[in-house]
């Protein structure tokens, strides 16, 4: 089996698997990078050959890339050749980095900075349901019940169909502007999805008008819609259900950036 073939090949085994595209595009793109780099086939593809594009292409690049890189060299070789040359290699520690959020000053003046009424709908839906950016361009009108002010994401990550909530009067203006636009494929495009790119564009646009000193990007609304949930007292599960977190663990990162908690506890020395 050559390069071409096993590429091939590699690309059929994940679209079969029902991988993402982000999955599909990454893990070619390595397996891709790795034949390169080694000059060899992908028979002849040995543990040092990893090792060697990993001190070459990977000691800059940050540990999830790395633990990326090893986990689409494994699927290749385990689904196609029956062997795993990243077997013994030793995987980095991701970081813990924890996310940062906005204030609910700022996420008011982030809306009011948007600059079409698409555009505000948008950034409110991101903040008010958490939903992640991915989900929230597959959003279709069937898929909110706006009279429950609920919504459905269908086929989210791990695909799996989960609940979220939005906020009533969000719902009312999303009804409205569905009804204005009811030849729409979508609930903000008619006939093929946003890019997720799109989205960034628009919040980094907002942000910038709106003065905003922070790396703002769409996942930084449902960490702060999570995070203000936190300082609102609910139950750290429920939150959990909202996001669509797998496991609890993912969720407790939240309860290290809630403010509104940190500030309420009574200082020792005013105690005193």
């Amino acid at each position: 089996m050559n390069s071409e073939q096993f590429l091939k090949q590699l690309e059929t085994e994940i679209k079969i698997s029902k991988l993402s595209p982000y999955t599909l595009r990454n893990y070619v793109a390595f397996n891709k990078q790795l034949l390169l780099h080694s000059g060899k086939e992908p028979t002849s593809i040995e543990q040092q050959d990893i090792k060697y594009f990993l001190a070459d292409k990977m000691t800059n690049r940050a540990g999830i890339s790395t633990i990326l890189f090893l986990a689409s060299i494994k699927f290749a070789y385990t689904t196609l050749l029956g062997k795993d040359p990243t077997s013994g290699i030793k995987r980095p520690k991701t970081e813990k980095k924890i996310p940062e959020v906005l204030t609910k000053e700022e996420v008011i003046k982030l809306i009011n900075s948007a600059s079409t009424k698409k555009s505000k709908l948008i950034i409110q839906l991101l903040y008010s349901s958490g939903l992640r950016v991915s989900e929230l361009v597959n959003l279709k009108k069937q898929d909110i019940d706006f009279n429950e002010n609920t919504g459905w994401v269908r086929a989210g990550k791990g695909k799996k169909d989960r609940m979220f909530f939005i906020s009533k009067k969000l719902s009312k203006q999303l009804e409205k502007f569905a009804d204005k636009h009811k030849d729409w494929n979508y609930i903000f495009s008619e006939k093929s999805s946003l890019s997720t790119r799109n989205i960034q564009k628009i919040i980094q646009k907002a942000a910038f008008k709106a003065g905003i000193n922070k790396h703002v990007h769409p996942h930084t609304l449902r960490h702060s819609c999570a995070t203000h949930l936190m300082d609102a007292g609910v139950d750290i599960r429920k939150i959990q259900q909202i996001l669509g977190h797998a496991s609890i663990s993912t969720t407790q990162i939240y309860t290290h950036i809630s403010n509104e908690q940190l500030k309420s506890i009574k200082n020792p020395l005013d105690e005193l």
